[in-house]
Parts: structure tokens; C-alpha cells; sequence
């Protein structure tokens, strides 16, 4: 590894502009002079006014790029350092990682180089350090179960079985069944002793299957004797899950005795709260390798989590091969300084890209299907189509003023356009593909954050308003969505979306699924307009949100702030009224992941704010315990 030739400091001071100001600091440590250049960061912290910086000539901004010029003349010498301030800043900054998250310069001769960048240090205020965020915890009964069971009713043993086995005469499928559950433990846990064995031993203990009519598909009974463990279940999924429990129950005894004990008796009685228990995965701002997408299956898996809903494409890139189109996978996925995206969310000087083949996606769906897991995509429109745009320019209306709108994030003219009538055309060879990788019901559409004022400066749009008789940007969102709602019915597919779906109008809510993110009272809303609802609130459920107030708390805050125990202890059903509590399908985690720049910030946010929300979306309100769950929740794998 090369020593770092140049890196940024930074540090924001609440004082000095409306929302505080930033200071930065380069250090030249590359052997020689440094003149003649550009110095370029990604954050989200932007700025928005270009006058308002000293020491410093603004020279653009897309997004979360920045770019700037050093004052002319300037040589920042061998071990000397250039500070300059930035204070048109957007928002207050309030974590560590509101700074800059990326670097690099421009030199003189046009070649990128990268610098380091290290946390937002704060001035004039204290920086507090990040809290623990669970406490002890503590265990009324001693039994490793993630999440905690509808019912039980155990006696713990002084001992545990070395294995458990298929009883002699199980069916083949009862059979595979413990093989499957068997390879996800040891993916999961690749140094742990197997939990189950499909050969007989005499130090396991036997299960016995028994399908039981009487039993809901997802649920299942498990009945503890010293001699066996007789295993009811309604369908394949409570067969997965009874067995998912018995690993769980077998690897806490055994790797900590002193805390968790084997039942020697008792049984077990368990079914979900919810039909919908999700986890959503951001795939555009930061590329996840396949292996990183088929791990988090088998977690999700583990904790009896039964939607993974895949955000494929939004600004910064689209992920999803689709052979009608080529060019979205190319241009529409490269980030870089002279590639067709700008450096984004801790890119910086070198190049990056990623995305997922078509054999890639068949996979990872094969894989979730077997572990009852759904696999949801999401392409997201009609906003949030920066990389779309750029890897098909024909979507656009030519005549549209440049930067006529932007979207909260900055991005300029984002929205495909509802007039433009390759729009449509780029749709249905879109939807083709993806019903043959999807076997989903649902393809998820978005349907957010499209900014009021889009298309408006569009001569085709104002010809389309003037034509159905509507006017402005929602009631034309409504149009869209409408169209592509008939698209996914005509191919037996039912629409999901964010809460602004129903902006304008919205869609007909019949085979309509909305997620309630903005905040929670919207899922009443939604739920009374006559859609089913799933709740996904970002003070609760969006694990980029920072876990406590504290500075050096990693993570977003527009939300404010969800540490662990509010997360666990939220109840989506709020307030619903008893009427409308049959649109409430469930639940479900939502990783976005601009903050995600690490493993170990991915491990750090999303733990143990996940397996809380599998708690919240499978135990009964009267089965939660804050502190039973502290006490089991470290034996979690992650990513």
C-alpha cells in the first residue's frame, strides 16, 4: 500500500453562516509543490450557496459533488497545508460522517489523484462519543430465540444433544428441508458445530415431522421430550422456521452454556405476527458484491424475515442488466471524474461501477425461494432517474430547460418525463425482463421524491396537461403511475410503491401495495384511502438514521434519531383504528446506503436495529421484552 500523498481535514463550527460553516484543510505530503489544481469532495452536506466560501473559488456542484479551485497562485509546498472555509451549507452538519465523505484533485496536467479524508471533527461545541447502544440485558427464560416465539412453554434441560436428525421414515422433503436450513447455518457461521445432522447419530436427538392442516402455512409447533422433538408445521415455511428455531435453541446452548439452556421438555407454538416482514437493501448509492446480497438472504432468513425488497436503480447508478438495453449497465452504472456520472457518496478519483447479470439475479432468487424468502425489485420512477437518463438521453424532452428542477438530493432534471412517448416503449421492454427474472407478485416502482415543479418547463408535458385536462407535477405523476400500473397488470404483476404514489390521485388501490416511510401517521392515511399498507417509517425502521444524538454517532439524522430500543419498541399499528388494521400487511427494515462506505459502518447501523424489527414483525405486542432482547440479539450474525 502507497503512503498517502495529499489528505483533507475537516471541521464544522456552528457559527459562521446559517447553518454553520466548514473548514477545511489539504496537506501536500506527495514530495512536491502542488499548484495549478482542482480539489474535488463528495457529502452530504451540500452547498447551495457558491458565493459563501474564503480562501476558495466554487466552481460546480451536482448532487453531492463538489468541486472547487484554489485561489490563483496558490502552491501548497511539500508538508505545507491550503484552509479554506465553506458556510452556504443547506443544513446544520450533526454527525461525524456529515462531512466529507471522499476526495481527490484534478492536477494541472488533468490526471486524478486521491486524497484522504477523515471524520468531520466539531469546533466550538462538544463532541460527544458514541453511547453503548444495548444494555446487559436480561433473560427470564434461558433460550437463544431470534425472534422470540408466539408462545412457549419449556423446560430447560442440564444438557443439549450433540446433533439433531431426521427420525428414521422422514419424507425426502423433510429430509431436504434440515439440508437447507443446515447450509445456511454453515454459511452463516462457517466455524460453528453443525446444529443438525441428516444422518442418525447417537448422541442427537431425533425430530419427528408431522404437516398439520390445522396449522397457517408459516406456523409451526415444536413438542420437547428427551427422546425426541416432534416438529408440526402448516407448510414448507413453518417447517423452515420450527427447524430455523431448533438451530438457533442448539447453537446458544452449546457455544454459551452459562446463559442459554436446551429444552428437555415443553413446547413451543409460533406463527408470525405479520405476512409482510421485510428488509429493503440500497444497491445503487454503494454496490454490494452478489456474495454480500446472498448473505444477507440467509440473515434475513435467520430471522424468519420473509421479504427481500431490492432497490436495483436510482440517481447513482442501475444496477439491473436488462438486454433491451445494454447502455444502462454501462453508461449508467460508471461513476467517476470522466466517466458518464460524477463521483457520488465516497467515490472518488478512480473509477467505479458494478452491477448484476441476469444470471446473477436468477441466483439469488433461487436462493431466496428456497429459504421463503420473496425477492421484490424495485425500479425506481419516474424520479430518481439520473443514471437513466444519462444511459438514455432519448427520454428526455430536448426542449426542456436544463436544470428547470432539481430533486431534494440536488440532482437536476431527474424524472423520466410521463410525455415523452419512448417513455413507455423503454417501460414495456423493461417490465418484459423482469417478470422472467421476478417471480415475485409485486414489482415495486418507487414512485418518490419527485420534485414539485418537474416537467413543467417541458413543452410535450404542458401539450399532454393541456390535452387530459390536468394540470401540475402530481396530477402528471398520477398519469404515469396509472399507465404503469396497467403495464404490470397485463402481466399479472401487482404494483408497490412509496407513500407518494398516492400523490395526484394516485392509483387505484386495488392489488396496490404502499410503504409508509415519511412518517408514521401516513400509514393511516394510505390505509383509509382503501391501499394496503406496509409501515416502513424512517424515525423507526431506516437503518441509515445515526442511533444516538452524539457527534461521533455515525450515520443520517433527517429523521432524528432511532437507537435501538425505540426501534424495538415502535408499534407500527400506532394509532389504526380497528377497521383499518386489515390494510396493515407488515413491516419492514429499510438500509439505505449513502452512509454504508465500510463493513463496519454497515454492521455497526444495521445491528441490532434489524433483527428488532424481525422481533416487531413476527412476536406478538405482548411478547416483546427490551430487555430479553439485549441479552440474545449479540448472538446476531452479520454481514
Amino acid at each position: 500500500m502507497h503512503p498517502v500523498s495529499y489528505r483533507l481535514e475537516a471541521s464544522w463550527q456552528p457559527d459562521g453562516g446559517p447553518f454553520g460553516r466548514f473548514t477545511f484543510t489539504l496537506f501536500n505530503f506527495s514530495g512536491e509543490p502542488l499548484s495549478g489544481f482542482r480539489i474535488v469532495y463528495t457529502s452530504l452536506t451540500r452547498v447551495i450557496d457558491p458565493n459563501a466560501c474564503e480562501n476558495a473559488v466554487f466552481l460546480r456542484r451536482n448532487a453531492n459533488f463538489h468541486e472547487f479551485a484554489p485561489p490563483e497562485g496558490l502552491t501548497i509546498e511539500h508538508g505545507e497545508s491550503w484552509t479554506f472555509t465553506v458556510s452556504g451549507l443547506h443544513r446544520n452538519a450533526r454527525h461525524c460522517t456529515d462531512g466529507a465523505k471522499s476526495a481527490y484533485l484534478t492536477l494541472a496536467d488533468g490526471r486524478h489523484v486521491p486524497v484522504a479524508v477523515s471524520d468531520l471533527l466539531l469546533e466550538n461545541a462538544v463532541s460527544e462519543p458514541p453511547p453503548v447502544l444495548l444494555p446487559e440485558g436480561r433473560l427470564d427464560q434461558p433460550y437463544a430465540l431470534q425472534p422470540w416465539p408466539a408462545g412457549l412453554d419449556l423446560r430447560a434441560g442440564d444438557g443439549f444433544p450433540v446433533v439433531l436428525y431426521p427420525a428414521a421414515g422422514s419424507g425426502s422433503d423433510d429430509v431436504a428441508a434440515v439440508d437447507t436450513v443446515l447450509a445456511m447455518y454453515h454459511r452463516l457461521f462457517p466455524a460453528g458445530h453443525a446444529p443438525f445432522s441428516l444422518a442418525v447419530s447417537k448422541q442427537g436427538r431425533a425430530i419427528v415431522f408431522a404437516a398439520d392442516a390445522d396449522l397457517q402455512a408459516e406456523a409451526y409447533r415444536l413438542a420437547f421430550s428427551e427422546t425426541e422433538i416432534k416438529l408440526s408445521h402448516g407448510g414448507s415455511a413453518g417447517r423452515q422456521y420450527g427447524l430455523t428455531s431448533l438451530a438457533q435453541l442448539l447453537d446458544g446452548a452449546r457455544n454459551h452454556p452459562g446463559k442459554f439452556r436446551f429444552p428437555a421438555g415443553g413446547t413451543i407454538s409460533d406463527a408470525p405476527r405479520y405476512s409482510w416482514r421485510g428488509c429493503h437493501l440500497d444497491v445503487s448509492r454503494q454496490f454490494y458484491p452478489t456474495s454480500d446480497v446472498s448473505r444477507l438472504i440467509d440473515i434475513l432468513a435467520w430471522f424468519k424475515l420473509n421479504v427481500f425488497h431490492w432497490h436495483l436503480t436510482d440517481d447513482e447508478a442501475w444496477r439491473l442488466e436488462i438486454k433491451a438495453f445494454p447502455e444502462l449497465t454501462t453508461l449508467g452504472v460508471l461513476r467517476g471524474p470522466d466517466e458518464p456520472l460524477l463521483p457520488q457518496l465516497g467515490n472518488g478519483a478512480e473509477p467505479v461501477g458494478g452491477f448484476y447479470s441476469q444470471e446473477d439475479v436468477k441466483a439469488i432468487v433461487a436462493q431466496a425461494l428456497a429459504l421463503h424468502v420473496d425477492v421484490v425489485p424495485e425500479i425506481d420512477i419516474p424520479g430518481h432517474s439520473t443514471a437513466t437518463l444519462v444511459a438514455l438521453p432519448d427520454l428526455a424532452d430536448g426542449q426542456e430547460a436544463p436544470e428547470s428542477y432539481h430533486s431534494v438530493q440536488g440532482y437536476p432534471n431527474n424524472a423520466l418525463n410521463p410525455a415523452v412517448a419512448f417513455t413507455y416503449e423503454f417501460l414495456e421492454k423493461l417490465f418484459d425482463e423482469m417478470v422472467e427474472l421476478f417471480p415475485s407478485e409485486y414489482i415495486h416502482i418507487g414512485g418518490d421524491e419527485v420534485a414539485n415543479g418537474s416537467w413543467l418547463a417541458s413543452p410535450l408535458a404542458k401539450q399532454l396537461m393541456e390535452r387530459e385536462g390536468i394540470s401540475g407535477t402530481f396530477a402528471l405523476q398520477s398519469y404515469f403511475l396509472r399507465r404503469v400500473k396497467a403495464m404490470l397488470t397485463a402481466r399479472d404483476r401487482k404494483l408497490a410503491g412509496w407513500n407518494e404514489v398516492a400523490h395526484g390521485g394516485g392509483v387505484a388501490a386495488e392489488d396496490t401495495l404502499l410503504m409508509a416511510w415519511e412518517r408514521p401517521e401516513v400509514g393511516i392515511e394510505l390505509a383509509r384511502e382503501g391501499y394496503d399498507v406496509v409501515m416502513t417509517p424512517g424515525q423507526a425502521y431506516y437503518l441509515d438514521m445515526a442511533q444516538a444524538d452524539a457527534w461521533q454517532e455515525p450515520g443520517a439524522s433527517w429523521a432524528g434519531t432511532a437507537t435501538p430500543a425505540h426501534t424495538y419498541g415502535y408499534e407500527a399499528e400506532g394509532e389504526f383504528p380497528d377497521a383499518l388494521k386489515a390494510r396493515l400487511k407488515g413491516v419492514q427494515a429499510c438500509i439505505w446506503s449513502e452512509h454504508y462506505l465500510s463493513r463496519g459502518y454497515f454492521n455497526r447501523l444495521v445491528f441490532p436495529r434489524l433483527p428488532a424489527i424481525a422481533e416487531a414483525a413476527w412476536t406478538p405486542k405482548a411478547g416483546k421484552d427490551w430487555l430479553r432482547f439485549a441479552a440474545i440479539a449479540p448472538l446476531s450474525p452479520n454481514l
